[in-house]
């Protein structure tokens, strides 16, 4: 758990805590209403005290001794913590924007073209093609039942059945590209992007390495199609979290994703 939110949940608990004993003490030995209990207890915790009410006895004076050294601190700790927390917060959401852009440049020029190399040749894909249909009625619900359904789903791309010279070339055009999204500062933040990142660069690591890229042994190859695997799984997934916060944040941008889905085999970039 955050420091920040368990300090406010301490500074809370603690509030509540005097709030509730102030109020008993209060309107049971000060005789207050308790209208006249919580407005005392807030004109004091605020530090404000306009002094119209105040304890005549030696108790309620030690319940209000209470309230001032125990509430008032907590009190401005609490409102401190709320504003950092939504300045927090607030830095969060700018960071995960900036990221969801790189993400969003990422399929635009090499992640779109991998899940269209690979789905085209995983014969499981039609277990989950219909799930991965993303349309502009789809609710959270059905976002949240195409990440289930990809949870049991395991991909089965061949290695043999791609031209893996092809595959290197276009990994290796774009290798200044990845380098640079993996410099940045902002990804370390993406736990399932890092990932992703770093099994591409394995595979145009193992591809670069050969001397050749054909008539490679069996074991070879197998050992291919684990990598290939190994991407193909963390781009399904990534591209689905991509689609839904495009659907969530930029229609427009989402409208041409939908128009070239990787795994809509009647996709067109056409506006029908």
């Amino acid at each position: 758990m955050n420091s920040s939110v368990l300090q406010y949940r301490i500074y809370l608990a603690i509030l509540f805590f005097v709030f509730v004993i102030g109020m008993i003490g209060l309107i049971t030995i000060e005789q207050f209403t308790p209208l006249d209990a919580v407005y005392f207890i807030i004109v004091t915790l605020a530090t404000v005290g306009y002094g119209d009410l105040h304890p005549v006895t030696p108790a309620g004076k030690i319940i209000s001794i209470i309230i001032i050294l125990t509430g008032v601190g907590c009190f401005v700790g609490l409102v401190a913590n709320s504003v950092e927390l939504m300045v927090a917060k607030r830095e969060r959401n700018l960071s995960q924007k900036k990221i969801n852009m790189i993400i969003g440049v990422f399929f635009s020029e090499v992640g779109t073209t991998l899940l269209k190399k690979f789905s085209a040749l995983d014969p499981k894909n039609e277990e989950i093609r219909s799930a991965l249909i993303v349309s502009n009625d789809w609710s959270e619900r059905d976002f949240s039942n195409a990440t289930a359904a990809l949870k049991n789903h395991k991909s089965h791309v061949d290695s043999r059945a791609i031209n893996l010279g092809e595959l290197n070339d276009f990994l290796n055009r774009n290798k200044n590209f990845l380098l640079s999204l993996l410099e940045n500062p902002q990804m370390i933040e993406h736990e399932n992007f890092i990932p992703l990142l770093l099994a591409v660069f394995h595979l145009a690591e193992e591809l670069n390495v050969r001397e050749r890229l054909s008539d490679l042994p069996p074991s070879d190859y197998h050992h291919l199609t684990g990598d290939i695997n190994r991407i193909n799984g963390l781009l399904i997934i990534e591209w689905l979290t991509y689609m839904k916060h495009l659907k969530e944040n930029y229609p427009h941008l989402f409208s041409l994703a939908m128009r070239t889905n990787p795994f809509d085999v009647n996709a067109s970039p056409i506006v029908q």
